[in-house]
């Protein structure tokens, strides 16, 4: 570790003490800027100093500005404030960046992109995001252009504990390749906790884009920097730590459901959203679920052990540090270089094998299914996937309830392989969180979910069970403004008696004309089954004369059934009243989502 000595430098005792406290605390990213800040003003102080002497100096060739463009493709929010921090630091780095998300690019001006970083995630089965579809279908096609003289990188984010992990940005760079191009540092593809492994990314494509280049960033640029409003302090990385005021089970007497309305307080955070965001809640797991792991593998809860920096005892490590309801296949094969067992060193090594294992099961399954472990504890903590963050949908208006924030969580209970198994987080708010209690808690901004600028723009809005929960937040923001364009609720449920979610909150909306029109589905109150997507269907031309209006479409819930029907049934709608084909409805609706009409907040 570099030390200065008094002696050796210009410094006097104090500033020596200084910058020995601060230097062994930067990172390298932050090392390079400094330098280049400090380049930058030492030229500035010698170009205003009298010469004294004048020499020609060399010609130079003129400085060639270097262009990025950075292309997202983002559901929730994360890939989309990746991409806008990249391009932060390529700014104050000199760099000239364009920002857009894969939607708002014209794919024809491609072929004049010649450093491209594409920040993409994972959606469903492998499928891109929704705005990153028509790019996506672009690349893959055969207009797709040869790409010469063309550099790229890709940062892919997913979740391990799907089938195909990272599948969209896999395809971006095999496809980038195929098309002519020079990757400027190889993929990165980011699990659930992708802060860390994103910054790495960026670190290699700067290094990659400077290479050959010894300009520093210009005064200009080191000023900016300098001189960057601050942000909340609070984020991903550093949650707030908030009360819960309340917490209410929204559904009545003899429900098959639990339906959790939490209000939460925002005080002295700073932190503030908009309604289409949502909040990212940092869970603990249920504590007899970590003693049972700690029986099974004959551990000492007080051990300790290391957590990156930190030093816990196991317990705590187990609660509220790492993922234990979750396999993946990463995680598997990690824990079979840890055990002698040949019978998990046959399942690591066989695809379909552990594809059918993982499915519904856990860390609890996992080592009682494969005994005996002879690691350590903090051998296999190691392997242990970071607690993921939930995020939820805010089912409430900032400006209408200004330092809080409200969400509407599904408590989640299920059976499988012989034992009961419980959401980590729903599960924590349906049965330990009580007022006064406090959840790690950041803002997630989602600008792919938005209320239309216009106010006076018809809204449509679809949302089942805790799919209502952003459309809460729309009343809420619409009321408070004096929004005065049409709005339609579709929701759905089980029972009527028990189930209507928020129903005095709806009913006064559409009393009081905030709501235009309600049309609910209860699936369970009749013999035949109702959903949403019928009610749709019944009200079909007034619907699509709503469209043609200029209507946005809202749909939020479960994306495997809810969200594929209802796409299927406004493609149906579109085909049967417009007197349209089923490519041309399909191109329809494509366009509406092209144009930010079209908006799903799915899961």
């Amino acid at each position: 570790m570099l030390q200065l000595q008094v002696m050796n430098s210009p410094f006097n005792q104090e500033q020596t003490e200084l910058l020995n406290r601060l230097l062994p605390t930067l990172t390298e990213t932050q090392s390079l800027w400094l330098s280049g800040y400090l380049a930058a003003i030492q030229s500035s102080s010698l170009q205003a100093a009298p010469a004294v002497e004048e020499r020609p100096a060399p010609a130079a060739a003129p400085a060639i500005p270097k262009e990025v463009t950075i292309l997202f493709g983002s559901q929730t929010g994360n890939a989309q404030n990746l991409a806008k921090k990249a391009g932060k630091t390529l700014e104050e780095r000199g760099f000239q960046v364009n920002v857009s998300a894969m939607s708002d690019f014209k794919p024809n001006n491609l072929k004049k992109v010649k450093n491209l970083l594409i920040v993409v995630s994972t959606h469903g089965e492998g499928d891109p995001p929704d705005n990153a579809l028509t790019f996506h279908e672009f690349i893959h096609g055969k207009r797709a252009p040869k790409l010469e003289d063309f550099r790229y990188s890709v940062l892919a984010l997913g979740d391990s504990s799907y089938e195909f992990f990272c599948q969209t940005g896999k395809d971006f760079d095999k496809r980038l390749e195929e098309l002519g191009g020079t990757r400027i540092t190889p993929r990165v593809d980011c699990d659930l906790d992708f802060e860390e492994p994103a910054a790495e990314w960026a670190e290699a494509v700067l290094a990659g884009l400077s290479e050959g280049d010894s300009s520093s960033p210009s005064p200009a640029a080191a000023s900016v920097s300098a001189a960057a409003p601050a942000e909340s302090v609070y984020s991903r990385s550093n949650p707030f730590r908030a009360e819960v005021l309340e917490n209410i089970n929204l559904n009545g007497r003899g429900s098959n459901k639990e339906t959790r309305h939490l209000e939460i307080s925002l005080e002295g955070s700073g932190l503030t959203y908009q309604p289409g965001d949502s909040l990212g809640v940092y869970p603990e797991n249920d504590p007899e679920l970590v003693d049972l792991l700690l029986t099974e593998m004959n551990w000492d809860p007080e051990e300790t052990v290391r957590v990156k920096e930190e030093t816990v005892t196991l317990k705590q490590a187990l609660t509220a540090h790492f993922e234990i309801t979750v396999l993946t296949k990463p995680l598997v094969e990690k824990a079979a270089k840890l055990s002698s067992n040949e019978e998990l060193h046959q399942l690591a090594s066989d695809s379909n094998q552990l594809k059918s294992y993982i499915g519904g099961r856990d860390l609890i399954d996992l080592v009682r299914d494969f005994k005996p472990w002879s690691s350590s504890a903090q051998e296999f903590v190691s392997i242990l996937r970071k607690m993921p963050a939930r995020l939820y949908s805010i089912s409430s208006s900032f400006e209408a309830n200004p330092d809080e924030v409200h969400l509407t969580i599904g408590a989640v209970r299920y059976d499988a392989h012989g034992r009961e198994r419980k959401g980590v987080c729903s599960i924590l708010c349906s049965e330990r969180l009580q007022p006064g209690d406090t959840l790690p808690v950041f803002i997630q901004h989602n600008e792919n979910f938005k209320l239309p600028e216009n106010p006076e723009t018809p809204i449509i809005m679809v949302g089942p069970g805790t799919g209502i929960a952003p459309f809460r937040s729309f009343m809420q923001e619409r009321e408070e403004s004096g929004a005065e364009g049409k709005s339609w609720l579709f929701f759905g449920d089980q029972h009527f008696v028990t189930d209507f979610l928020y129903q005095t909150e709806w009913q006064k909306w559409l009393k009081d004309g905030i709501l235009s029109k309600l049309d609910v589905a209860f699936s369970r109150d009749d013999d035949e089954k109702v959903y949403v997507q019928h009610r749709m269907q019944e009200k079909s031309r007034e619907l699509f004369q709503w469209l043609e209006q200029g209507a946005t479409v809202y749909i939020c819930g479960d994306e495997k059934n809810m969200a594929h029907d209802v796409h299927n049934t406004l493609i149906d709608i579109i085909e049967k009243e417009g007197g349209m084909s089923r490519e041309q409805a399909a191109e329809y609706l494509a366009d509406m989502q092209k144009n930010k009409r079209y908006q799903r907040d799915v899961y």
